[in-house]
């Protein structure tokens, strides 16, 4: 590299290297630092584990983070596998995903704990080097807790087949459990297993809606080492109401009630929903809302008979509630097109019927005591006032603020990473396989200048806090994303909302898909996708997620020649009779990428007292021809840059540009 280096080089880049001498001010530190940098280049790369629709199903979520996707098991098969029966194998798994409760449970069965403790923790130490040994010993060091960090470093690098370090071994865990520090150490050595399985997380999108624990999963999230998110629909239409959008709120509280999952709003979010049961049972108190009854087949929870029928009260009420904001914006917003989804004028309430594409329909439910006939979308004084209380409720949800700057901090629009394009649903196309121009505040934008523009407009709508135009416009956007048929997340005909709740004919529902629906099972689309947005490398994938792969009809995740790969697989248990089967995980690891197949999670109570995981089928989607290392990923290309800067700081040290200092102090 320092042939490559002039002084012309040098004088060019000189008050960057003056800046960078402040941390590294010699020749010694900053070559330690290079020689640092080649060293993790060739590590193997970190495993990168790819979700998404999870639709609030926490405990498979957390389930599968826990056992990395099968990982771990197949980590602790490879490790033990003549030396350990099956059922010894189970239970050393049950205990890395749930230290706490399988603790709990050993020590009400176990005769002999002192012994079990023993054989346990040399059981562990192992699993953990095992897990350690791609990365370096700084990464595992920040990784530690810190009252065991000493301890665990030492098990790590120190090698019991030693004759001389053997009996040290043998003495730190002998010691550990004639402290009382047994628990505790276990706990911190399975967290530390689990945290070191997977390297980086990636949610392609749609954490919210139909199961009853996002609230969960974002907690999760918040405290988790390494991840971004690619925002779904689902997610989008959360923080379309996080922002104040009532459109927005208006279908967050109807998706819940929906699916009879009250549980984010009320115990997640703190959302009152008292005013909305007192107005709906006022209202609705004698009539049945038949046509509103939650989907509680796939619920957790069980209701009786009065609570689902005030849940039917409530949905129908603020489903009537939704279509009036919803037709206020779009009357407000003419260039979002959307006039063929303003539909209360066109009910006649004495006939009982909707006129729709030249045709009326009769109406399934027949009583709509809040709609004016002179003016059907202005909501009554009694709706002003309970959107107003609703509104100010989820505005002052501190938990929900908590989770919605997570979500701006660590989300985007889409995301490219190590060769692949992530996205949760569609870039617009024309059906030649063009790109699609999207109008939007009035400029035309397509492919990724559309994602950005967009992105840039829900962040507008969520933090800028002056009510100017583009504000005003950003909170209406926000929504139109949810159910705009030029929306990237949505990218559909019409949302068809209201023929599904109020009209017979299945014809008139339905919601005909953009073309990139069809368009992207085609490799030169996916190539020239991946092209638009940068993306660079012999072996380059787009992620979906959004359209759940039917498996259980014999349909591939694999498309486009391998070029694309789409894996929603139905974390929500409302998907599992469509797709046969509840998910998938793809994972990339330094030999390639493996597709994971999962089958339905039972409990994790069941996985706690029964070491019952979740059944999974790997498929392998690419094995690369040599093992991937950090030199060859995004993180790679970051420290090579590095290591060049730092070069051109020797030649400056050596050559008289810039003059060595001693160090103050140690660098942390």
């Amino acid at each position: 590299m320092d042939k490559e280096i002039t002084p012309e080089v040098v004088l060019g880049d000189l008050r960057y290297l003056q800046l960078l001498s402040r941390s590294f001010p010699n020749v010694a530190e900053a070559s330690t630092e290079i020689i640092n940098l080649e060293a993790i280049l060739n590590l193997p790369k970190g495993t990168e584990h790819f979700l998404t629709d999870i639709h609030g199903e926490h405990q498979a979520f957390n389930h599968v983070l826990k056992n990395a996707s099968g990982a771990v098991k197949r980590k602790v098969n490879e490790i033990f596998s003549n030396t350990l029966r099956d059922y010894e194998k189970k239970e050393l798994c049950s205990l890395i995903y749930y230290p706490e409760e399988k603790l709990e449970l050993i020590k009400s069965k176990e005769t002999d704990l002192d012994d079990w403790y023993l054989i346990t923790l040399n059981q562990l130490v192992k699993v953990c080097r095992n897990v350690s040994s791609k990365y370096t010993r700084s990464k595992v060091r920040k990784a530690l807790p810190r009252e065991f960090s000493y301890i665990i470093q030492e098990l790590l690098h120190e090698s019991s087949m030693e004759p001389n370090k053997s009996a040290y071994i043998d003495k730190i865990i002998s010691t550990i459990i004639s402290t009382g520090r047994a628990n505790d150490f276990i706990i911190a050595m399975c967290n530390l297993i689990q945290r070191l399985t997977i390297d980086l997380l990636h949610i392609v999108g749609d954490i919210y809606d139909r199961g009853p624990g996002a609230h969960i999963i974002m907690d999760t999230l918040c405290d988790y080492h390494n991840f971004d998110i690619q925002w779904g629909n689902h997610d989008i239409l959360w923080m379309g109401a996080a922002a104040g959008n009532l459109g927005s709120i208006a279908n967050v509280i109807r998706m819940s009630l929906r699916y009879g999952n009250l549980a984010t709003l009320e115990d997640g979010y703190g959302i009152n929903l008292l005013p909305l049961a007192t107005f709906a049972m006022e209202v609705y108190g004698d009539d049945p809302c038949k046509l509103f009854v939650p989907r509680t087949k796939f619920s957790d929870n069980v209701f009786d008979e009065k609570t689902i029928r005030l849940i039917s009260q409530m949905h129908k009420a603020i489903t009537i509630i939704q279509f009036k904001l919803e037709g206020e914006i779009i009357r407000r917003r003419p260039e979002f097109e959307m006039d063929d989804r303003m539909l209360l004028h066109k009910i006649d309430l004495s006939r009982g019927t909707v006129h729709l594409k030249g045709k009326d329909y009769e109406l399934k439910d027949k009583n709509w005591p809040t709609i004016d006939p002179k003016d059907p979308y202005a909501l009554s004084v009694d709706e002003e006032d309970l959107i107003r209380r609703i509104h100010h409720s989820f505005q002052s949800s501190e938990k929900l603020k908590k989770h919605m700057r997570c979500f701006f901090t660590h989300g985007s629009m889409y995301q490219v990473c190590n060769s692949n394009l992530l996205f949760h649903a569609s870039v617009p196309l024309n059906e030649d396989g063009t790109l699609k121009e999207v109008r939007v505040d009035g400029k035309m934008y397509k492919g990724k200048l559309l994602l950005d523009k967009v992105d840039q407009l829900i962040r507008t709508a969520y933090f800028d806090s002056e009510d100017t135009p583009e504000k005003q416009f950003a909170m209406d956007y926000i929504w139109y994303l949810w159910c705009g048929k030029d929306s990237p997340l949505f990218d559909k005909g019409q949302m068809a909302t209201f023929e599904r709740c109020f009209v017979e004919d299945k014809e008139i529902q339905k919601e005909e898909k953009g073309a990139y629906y069809v368009l992207r099972k085609e490799e030169k689309i996916c190539d020239m996708l991946l092209d638009e947005f940068g993306v660079t490398g012999q072996h380059r994938h787009i992620i979906n997620g959004h359209v759940p792969v039917r498996s259980i009809q014999g349909e591939n995740p694999i498309k486009a020649n391998g070029k694309m790969l789409v894996i929603d697989g139905g974390f929500s248990k409302a998907y599992h009779p469509e797709t046969g089967i509840a998910g998938y995980t793809l994972v990339y690891h330094s030999r390639g990428f493996q597709l994971v197949q999962h089958e339905p999670f039972e409990s994790t109570a069941k996985a706690i007292e029964e070491g019952l995981d979740i059944k999974s089928t790997t498929i392998v989607v690419e094995l690369s021809s040599h093992r991937q290392m950090v030199r060859d990923t995004d993180k790679g290309m970051e420290l090579q840059k590095q290591i060049g800067d730092l070069t051109k700081l020797l030649y400056a040290y050596r050559n008289g540009f810039i003059k060595e200092k001693e160090r103050v102090g140690r660098r942390s």
